[in-house]
C-alpha cells in the first residue's frame, strides 16, 4: 500500500503533468498557449521583461515558479549549472545564456509532459548547450563533484525528504560550488498544522520548511554561508524567499580526518587520495587524470 509520502509525489506530478498538457494544446490554437492558472506571487511575472522578451512563449506559460533564481545565482560564463524541477525550461534556458557555449545548464524533473515540453522550448530557442534529466530531486542523476551551481524554483518545497535533496546537491555540486535557489517558507511561528491550513502541499505551501528549518537542514548536508531572504509573501506568515549557500572548497571525508583539498589543488582530481575521489571532468577518468597531471599519488 503507498505511503503518504508516495501519493504525494505522485499528486506534483499529475498537478505539473496536466499543467504540461494544458501549455502544449493551448500553443496549437490560434492565439497561442494561455499561462497555467496561478496567482500574482507566482509564475514569469516574476522575470524581468527583457527576459520574457528572449524566451519561447510556452516556456513562459508553463512558469510555476516564486522567484527567479536566475537573477540571483551569480552564473558566469563557463559554469555548469542544474536546475532542481526544471518544468518547461525557463530557468534552463536563462542560464544556458548566462553560462554561455563553454558552459551547460541541465534539467531535472520528474514529469515526461514537461520533460517534452521543455525539449521542444529549446528548440524553438535554438540552445544547445542544454540537457534535460528524467529523475527526482531526491537522487540526482549525476556524478558527484561536477556542478558549479545548482538552481531551483519553488520545487524544493514540493519534496516529501528535503534532507535528500540537500544530501543530493552538496553530493553533486564541485568543492566551492553554490546553491541559489526560489522557495516558499514559512515563519518559525508557524506549525506544520497551520502551513497546512494557508494551503495544500502541491500548492507550495503545506510542504514548505520554515527559516530555522531550512538553515538547519542545509548546514546538516554540509553548506556554509546560508543566507535566506524574503522577497514578498505568498500567504499569511509564508514568503517566497532567496536561498543561498556554499559547499566549502574543504570538505571533511570523516570526523577527525584531514580535509580533502579543494578540486584545482591535487591533480585534477576532487577528493584526491580518499575513498570519494572523482574526476573534475566526467569525461576523464581518475587513473587518467592523475596520470595526465603527472601527478605523485597513483594508488
Amino acid at each position: 500500500m503507498p505511503d503518504q509520502s508516495t501519493d504525494l509525489r505522485e499528486t506534483v506530478r499529475r498537478r505539473y503533468a496536466a499543467a504540461a498538457v494544458k501549455v502544449t494544446e493551448g500553443s496549437t490554437a490560434c492565439c497561442g498557449p494561455e499561462p497555467v492558472e496561478i496567482d500574482e506571487n507566482f509564475g514569469s511575472a516574476l522575470y524581468a521583461a527583457d527576459e520574457r522578451d528572449t524566451l519561447p512563449a510556452e516556456a513562459l506559460a508553463a512558469s510555476l515558479g516564486c522567484g527567479n533564481p536566475t537573477a540571483v545565482a551569480e552564473l558566469h560564463e563557463g559554469d555548469r549549472v542544474l536546475d532542481l524541477g526544471s518544468g518547461g525550461g525557463i530557468d534552463v534556458l536563462l542560464s544556458a545564456r548566462r553560462v554561455g557555449p563553454t558552459g551547460k545548464a541541465y534539467g531535472l524533473d520528474m514529469t515526461e509532459e514537461m520533460l517534452s515540453l521543455a525539449l521542444a522550448n529549446a528548440a524553438k530557442a535554438g540552445a544547445t548547450n542544454v540537457e534535460f534529466l528524467k529523475g527526482t530531486i531526491e537522487a540526482i542523476p549525476l556524478p558527484a563533484d561536477t556542478i558549479d551551481v545548482v538552481i531551483s524554483n519553488c520545487v524544493i518545497n514540493l519534496s516529501t525528504d528535503k534532507a535528500a535533496v540537500f544530501t543530493e546537491t552538496f553530493r553533486v555540486l564541485k568543492p566551492g560550488g553554490r546553491l541559489g535557489v526560489s522557495d516558499v517558507i514559512a515563519d518559525d511561528s508557524l506549525t506544520p498544522e497551520q502551513r497546512a491550513e494557508r494551503g495544500d502541499h502541491v500548492g507550495c505551501i503545506a510542504g514548505a520548511l520554515s527559516f530555522s528549518e531550512y538553515r538547519q537542514d542545509l548546514a546538516a548536508a554540509g553548506f556554509t554561508d546560508v543566507e535566506i531572504t524574503p522577497t514578498h509573501g505568498v500567504a499569511d506568515g509564508m514568503h517566497s524567499a532567496i536561498v543561498r549557500a556554499t559547499k566549502p572548497t574543504a570538505v571533511a571525508v570523516a570526523e577527525g580526518t584531514e580535509a580533502t583539498k579543494s578540486a584545482d589543488a591535487c591533480c585534477g582530481v576532487n577528493a584526491c587520495c580518499t575513498p570519494a575521489e572523482t574526476s573534475t571532468d566526467p569525461a576523464v577518468t581518475v587513473a587518467d587524470a592523475k596520470a595526465a597531471s603527472g601527478c605523485g599519488c597513483q594508488n
